[in-house]
């Protein structure tokens, strides 16, 4: 007898992420070795102590690292791809039902924090990197090429924006080696295809700092 699977959407519904999302996958071992609270004392300075609570300081850094792990760079569709996975909805700390954060949010958030709050989520995680032997630092390969930009003039962004996009790329690309350096099994989207040559030099450069001030610096 051939079935029909019939579907009449439920009123209420006794639902546990945690149960749902598998051991292996990337977003839940990310949850459980990535560690941002200390970025909420970072940030504290930059809000008053009146008027409506802004987004949690942890959800947003989480929100711009799924943006460069899963390739996004628009704020819109971060939030509407974060709100259709589960897996991204348990690394976030958000039931089924809670809303995220208004895309604009996002935007608004990125331009409040200073560069140096981006600075420490990147040494942070090249830290873990280095502590776990995958980056010392002796070998560099440098892929590069010379070309002439064809680009306007206007379309020109502020400096300080393009380094903090270039220090969360730097670190989403890092999380992304740490988690599967444990062998994870999950096949996780390819953020970085060429790494630009701004970007080896800066994880080169943190690490000789790392090294020189005895390993108190970060």
């Amino acid at each position: 007898m051939q079935g029909i699977k019939g579907y009449h959407e439920k009123l209420f519904v006794n639902f546990q992420l945690s149960e749902r999302v598998p051991q292996d996958n990337f977003y839940r071992c990310l949850k459980e070795t990535l560690d941002l609270s200390y970025l909420r004392n970072m940030t504290k300075d930059y809000y008053g102590t009146e008027g409506q609570k802004s987004i949690d300081t942890v959800v947003f850094f989480k929100l711009m690292l799924i943006g460069y792990l899963e390739n996004i760079n628009s704020d819109r569709k971060i939030v509407e791809q974060a709100g259709m996975r589960i897996d991204m909805l348990y690394f976030l700390g958000y039931d089924i039902d809670e809303p995220l954060p208004w895309h604009s949010t996002l935007s608004r958030t990125r331009k409040l924090f200073g560069e140096d709050i981006f600075l420490e989520l990147f040494r942070n995680i090249l830290r873990k990197c280095v502590e776990k032997g995958m980056v010392d630092g002796k070998t560099q390969s440098v892929d590069s090429a010379f070309i002439k930009a064809n680009a306007s003039m206007e379309s020109l962004v502020d400096n300080e924006l393009a380094h903090k996009q270039l220090l969360m790329a730097a670190a989403a690309y890092n999380l992304k080696k740490l988690i599967n350096f444990k062998n994870i099994k999950s096949v996780v989207t390819t953020i970085v295809k060429k790494v630009a040559t701004d970007l080896r030099e800066l994880i080169l450069n943190e690490i000789l700092i790392h090294r020189k001030m005895n390993w108190q610096y970060i």
